[in-house]
Order: structure tokens, then sequence, then C-alpha cells
């Protein structure tokens, strides 16, 4: 190691629900194609938003990455998403960076925040995140378990509802990736569909 080394200060990264950047600290994820990692913070549920994806029928370019919440929701403004423009426009603890949860980042808000007790939807691609840190593993009907954070756990301050959420990651010009937080459910659904919103914003972390 070398001297430089020695004296560059540890850099901590702050544990999984931990009040941090406007919100509670929720995962660790690697872009695919840059190799960049970033953490994600989750807004607290009183920043909920609820909205139509966005046009049924209409692709939008720029808005299919499973991990990079805010291109994909940048693009869905830019391309007329109410529900976007409204998360645009959000300020949050000083942050104004906030997004509509790319598809495996969201895993990450149900894998750590799971509200119920119910089990998992274990079907599918459930749980299956290559791109988070650790890899996320496809969920069975016991693992995830309800979170420890009672703040999130059914009834608590920060609790998901037991509904969809939207993420910000498109399926096809018909559909987009949402996800059911009872059981952990993950699959597509038509545009047009009112669903709820938590915010997240992200920071490189190296």
């Amino acid at each position: 190691m070398s001297a430089v080394e020695k004296a560059a200060p540890a850099v901590t990264t702050p544990a999984i629900g931990q009040a941090y950047g406007g919100g509670f600290v929720t995962g660790i994820t690697r872009d695919p194609a840059t190799g960049k990692r970033s953490l994600h913070i989750t807004a607290g549920a009183e920043h909920e938003l609820v909205g139509k994806w966005g046009e049924y029928g209409v692709k939008i370019e720029g808005a299919d990455s499973f991990t990079d919440s805010l291109a994909n929701t940048q693009a869905m403004a830019a391309a007329g998403s109410e529900l976007a423009a409204k998360m645009q426009s959000l300020s949050i603890g000083g942050y104004s960076d906030w997004a509509i949860p790319a598809r495996d980042v969201q895993e990450l808000q149900y894998r750590h925040f799971k509200p119920t007790t119910e089990e998992n939807w274990a079907n599918s691609r459930n749980g299956d995140n290559p791109n988070s840190e650790p890899v996320g593993l496809l969920y069975s009907e016991e693992e995830p378990v309800q979170t420890i954070h009672t703040a999130f756990q059914e009834g608590g301050a920060e609790a998901f509802r037991d509904t969809w959420y939207w993420s910000s990651s498109q399926r096809s010009a018909l559909s987009a990736f949402f996800m059911l937080f009872d059981d952990g459910g993950q699959t597509s659904l038509g545009k047009f569909n009112e669903l709820r919103v938590r915010p997240v914003r992200s920071e490189f972390i190296d």
C-alpha cells in the first residue's frame, strides 16, 4: 500500500435503512455498461405520486435502463409523461434529482423494505437482480422476509402500500415494468394504468 493510500480516509458506505441524502439508503447497483456503482436512496412515504406511466402504444427512446432511474425518468418527461414531469419537480431534503426507480433499483426497495409478512410470489424472474451488489437471487416463498426496519413495516410511517408501483423501465411500446409490494410480483403492465411511485435518487460511489 502506498503512502497516499495509507493517508486516504476510509470511505464508509451508509447502511441500508439509514437516513441519508434526503431519504433512506436502499442498496447498490453496478451499471452493466460502465461498471460504475451507484448508491440508491428512497424518499419517505409522504412523497409518493400516482399516475399513468405514459402514452400507451408509444415507445420512448432512452427509458429502457434497469439501473439508471434518472435517465429513464428524464426520457419519459421529455416524451410528455406527466408522472415523470411531476417527479422532476420534486425537491426533498434539499435534493431535486429524484426519479422513478428503474426495475433493479425497485427490486432493492422490495428486498430491503418489504412491508408485509406474506409469502413471496416465487415464479418468473421475481427477485433476479444481476446488477445489484450483492447479486440478487430469485425470491423463494420465504425470502426475503418482512423488513427489519420498523418504519417500513406494514403500518409504519414509511411503509410501502399493499399495491402496485411503477418502475421507470419500459418493456415495450405498450407496457412498463412494475412491482407488487405485498408479495414481490414483478411483471409489466399497460402504460395507461395509474399506479403509485416511490421516488428515488442515486449517487455514484466509485
